[in-house]
C-alpha cells in the first residue's frame, strides 16, 4: 500500500546476497537488517534502489552502450528483427508502436521473453511461443545480453528470498511451484530526446512510456546515469522523480507480488517522460513467476494480519498474454 513517499530509498543488499544460499540466512543479523529495509520500501513505495548487487558497473554500461548502438542504426537495419505476433511478440518495435492505455508511447524497443517452445504451456502459452530475435549488428549483441539476463535472473532470485522473509515466509517461498522455473521478460528501450523525433521539435509533455504497473514479481531497471526521466506516483497522486543512481538498479514490485502480499505491497504506477535533449536508454528486466502458476495471497502471518484474501487467484501467463495483446499496434 503506497504512502505519501517523497523519495525512493537506496538499499545496500550486499549482506543479503552473501547469505542468500545459506540455510540459516534468516538468523543472520545483517540479512535481517536488509529484510527490514526491503519490507519498508515495498510497503511505503513499491520502489527502491539496490546497490552492492554484484553486477559490475562496467557490464551495466556495456549493456546500455550496445543497446544505444543498435538504436543508432538505420530503420531498415533495425526492422530486420521486427516484432510481430508471428514472432511471439519478440523483436524490434518502432517509436509509437507500443501502446499504454490507448496512447502511443514515445520510445522504440527490443522485446525479449524467455523462449517458449511449441506446446510448452499448452493453449495458455500459444501466443508467447517463439524465439528471441537478436540483431547481427552490433556484433556480440546476443552473447552480451544473454550473459546479462543470466546474472539478472540470479540477482532477482536472491532479492526475492529477502522479500519472502519480509513477508514472514521462508526464504524459498517464491521458488518451487511459484517461481522455481521463473518466466522473464526484458525490454531494451530507447527514448528520443525532445528534439529528436523525425528531426522535428516535440512537446516536452510527450510521454516516453505512459503510467502503468509491472506484471510479475520484481523489476530490475538499468538506466542511463545522466538523464532524469522515471517518475513514480505516490498516494497523493504526486509524481516523484526516481533519478539515476550510478551503479545501482531501480527495483519495483509487480502485480503478482501485490497479490502474493495480499495488498501489503503495492505495484506502484510509474511512467517515463524524457524532457532532456539527450537520447535515453534503459534496459528493464522483469523477473516473473512460473508461467503457468496460479497466484494467490501467501498464507503467512503477515499477510493474514492484513485481513481476508483481497484478490482472486490469477494465472500469471493469462495476465501477461492479456497485457501483450493490448500493448502493441502492428503495421
Amino acid at each position: 500500500m503506497a504512502t505519501d513517499f517523497s523519495s525512493i530509498p537506496i538499499i545496500d543488499i550486499g549482506l543479503l546476497l552473501a547469505k542468500a544460499d545459506d540455510p540459516k540466512m534468516a538468523e543472520d543479523p545483517g540479512v535481517l537488517e536488509v529484510v527490514r529495509n526491503l519490507d519498508k520500501a515495498c510497503t511505503e513505495a513499491g520502489f527502491f534502489y539496490v546497490k552492492n548487487h554484484g553486477i559490475s558497473n562496467t557490464l551495466l554500461k556495456e549493456v546500455r552502450d550496445i543497446t544505444r548502438r543498435f538504436f543508432e542504426l538505420p530503420y531498415e537495419e533495425k526492422t530486420k528483427i521486427k516484432m510481430t505476433q508471428a514472432t511471439g511478440f519478440r523483436g524490434y518495435e518502432r517509436i509509437g508502436e507500443n501502446i499504454t492505455q490507448g496512447v502511443p508511447d514515445m520510445h522504440e524497443a527490443i522485446d525479449c521473453y524467455r523462449e517458449v517452445t511449441k506446446g510448452m504451456y499448452g493453449d495458455l502459452g500459444k501466443v508467447m511461443e517463439g524465439y528471441n530475435h537478436w540483431p547481427q549488428n552490433p556484433p556480440k549483441f546476443k552473447v552480451l545480453i544473454e550473459e546479462y539476463i543470466s546474472l539478472c535472473t540470479e540477482l532477482a532470485r536472491k532479492i526475492m528470498r529477502g522479500i519472502a522473509l519480509a513477508l514472514g515466509g521462508s526464504p524459498g517461498e517464491f521458488e518451487g511451484h511459484r517461481a522455481g522455473d521463473p518466466f522473464w521478460v526484458m525490454r531494451l528501450i530507447g527514448y528520443p530526446g525532445v528534439t529528436n523525433v523525425n528531426g522535428t521539435d516535440v512537446l516536452k509533455n510527450d510521454i516516453g512510456c505512459g503510467a502503468h504497473t509491472d506484471y510479475g514479481l520484481l523489476t530490475l531497471l538499468n538506466q542511463d546515469d545522466d538523464i532524469n526521466a522515471l517518475q513514480v506516483r505516490n498516494l497523493r497522486g504526486e509524481w516523484i522523480s526516481a533519478p539515476p543512481v550510478p551503479g545501482s538498479f531501480v527495483c519495483n514490485i509487480g502485480d503478482m507480488l501485490k497479490i502474493y502480499s495480499n495488498g501489503l505491497y503495492e505495484s506502484t504506477l510509474h511512467r517515463v517522460i524524457n524532457n532532456s535533449t539527450k537520447y535515453r536508454v534503459s534496459v528493464v528486466f522483469f523477473y516473473e513467476t512460473n508461467f503457468d502458476t496460479a497466484v494467490e495471497p501467501l498464507d503467512t502471518q503477515k499477510t493474514r494480519i492484513n485481513g481476508n484474501n483481497k484478490f482472486e487467484r490469477a494465472v500469471y501467463g493469462e495476465h501477461l498474454v492479456r497485457k501483450v495483446l493490448t500493448n502493441f499496434v502492428e503495421e
